[in-house]
């Protein structure tokens, strides 16, 4: 079955970004709406993580009705049809997350995260088991993981979870 509305979602620096600027079809960067339009949809800023709060009230709102992929590791708290969770490997994510000059504070936050499947119960959670899907980016492509990506939006995969464990990296 197709998934008209699709969340992209993952740790920073699992590759949501990047992945889905390679996807044959619409998608909504919500972290450049929100960092576009930062006092419509955010609260405050999280001093101590250096980051913005973000009004998720706000930002579905704005979304209205809509079809398409949407991307961010907020994605997956929003109303739709299925959720991608995109994970990397923490010693590889650790590489990506210090290329992009990220605070220590981040990355180990980051990598624990990722670790723990922290995204993915999240997902599973709002979603339930039969609407995620899980995708290892750690030595693939950005046009892998896109046609990934795309083989779930067109309902050509059926939803997995729980196959990629992390947990040993701790």
């Amino acid at each position: 079955m197709t998934q008209s509305r699709l969340a992209v979602t993952g740790t920073p620096g699992t590759g949501k970004t990047t992945a889905t600027e390679h996807a044959d079809t619409s998608v909504t960067h919500l972290n450049d709406i929100i960092h576009e339009s930062e006092a419509e949809f955010t609260t405050t800023r999280d001093e101590e993580r250096d980051s913005l709060v973000v009004d998720l009230e706000a930002v579905s709102t704005w979304l209205g009705d809509w079809d398409g992929i949407i991307e961010s590791h907020l994605a997956h708290y929003f109303d739709v049809d299925g959720v991608v969770v995109l994970r990397c490997h923490p010693e590889e994510l650790e590489c990506r997350l210090r290329e992009y000059n990220e605070s220590a504070a981040s990355i180990k936050e980051n990598l624990e995260s990722e670790a723990l499947d922290l995204i993915l119960s999240e997902a599973v959670h709002h979603h339930g088991k039969e609407h995620v899907w899980e995708i290892d980016t750690t030595n693939r492509s950005p046009d892998e993981v896109a046609d990934e990506i795309m083989a779930i939006y067109n309902g050509d995969r059926s939803p997995r979870v729980g196959i990629i464990d992390f947990t040993p990296a701790l």
